[in-house]
């Protein structure tokens, strides 16, 4: 069953890489510590349109309108999404939980889908950007601002929790773990995504800013927990994700190779397979 679920995620996970992104390397400088960074997540979209809102002083519509424009011309969301409509059979009147909302852009396609769509994330920014977001559409979310760590929801109140590229940010990943069972009903679904410890990207990280620094000793983990996108990022093994999910009933873990994994190989970029990609797609199923 949760293969069923898992294969279009390669294809959606794919089409999610191809589109425009900021580099996983960023050289933002860090703000507010390593708590705030190891925590962003995706809230850093919102917070990036709000600034823009701000300096440019125009109506927040306008500010995040590009995006708009472009999950308009693709038919089904980025990310695991496609996974979503197709294998939990109909979304319509589904309940569906994201962590991490960031912009809002998966979040509105599973409200336009249907679902009874409810999404957390760290700060204020985030929420405000995803309600505005939904707004321009006519759809609404129940949006709070919320630690997943210790999620505000009660036992066994959705059928489905999402969370794609976030959940590695968090200082506990296993505390959202044990909050995403907690809130799941009995044979619900969680659909993410977490870093590949054991990818390209990774590998590339670890050859910049280890063996040509003069530090061939430092870890691969160490290296993407200092320099990759804010300090306190992490990268998974897939055993380590299984282990993770384990109180689940299935556990499906599946890698994707990136646009980044494929980034300054030239015309060896179409040979990377899958199983060096930086995204592990994760389908887990409740007992």
């Amino acid at each position: 069953m949760c293969q069923s679920r898992i294969a279009p995620c390669r294809a959606a996970a794919r089409s999610a890489a191809a589109l425009p992104k900021s580099p996983p390397d960023a050289h933002s400088p860090r703000r507010g510590g390593a708590h705030v960074a190891q925590r962003r997540g995706t809230a850093i979209l919102g917070a990036r349109a709000l600034r823009n809102e701000r300096l440019h002083r125009r109506p927040l519509a306008r500010a995040i309108a590009p995006m708009v424009r472009q999950r308009r011309a693709a038919p089904l969301p980025r990310g695991a999404a496609h996974l979503l409509r197709g294998a939990v059979h109909a979304l319509a009147g589904k309940s569906l939980l994201e962590i991490g909302v960031g912009a809002g852009c998966d979040h509105l396609q599973f409200a336009r889908a249907g679902a009874s769509c409810h999404g957390v994330d760290l700060t204020d920014a985030a929420v405000e950007t995803t309600r505005q977001h939904l707004a321009l559409h006519g759809l609404r979310s129940d949006l709070r601002r919320a630690d997943a760590e210790e999620l505000p929801f009660a036992d066994a109140s959705f059928d489905v929790v999402y969370s794609w590229g976030v959940m590695h940010h968090s200082e506990r990943p296993e505390a959202i773990v044990r909050e995403i069972q907690r809130v799941l009903k009995p044979g619900g679904t969680f659909i993410g995504m977490m870093n590949s410890r054991r990818s390209l990207v990774a590998w590339k990280l670890w050859v910049r800013r280890a063996l040509l620094s003069g530090k061939p000793w430092r870890s691969l983990a160490d290296v993407l927990w200092h320099h990759m996108e804010s300090v306190g990022t992490k990268g998974y093994t897939q055993d380590e994700l299984r282990r993770m999910f384990a109180s689940f009933a299935r556990v499906e873990i599946s890698p994707v190779a990136t646009v980044y994994d494929r980034k300054w190989l030239g015309p060896l970029a179409r040979l990377v397979p899958d199983a060096l990609g930086w995204n592990l797609a994760i389908c887990a199923v409740m007992r």
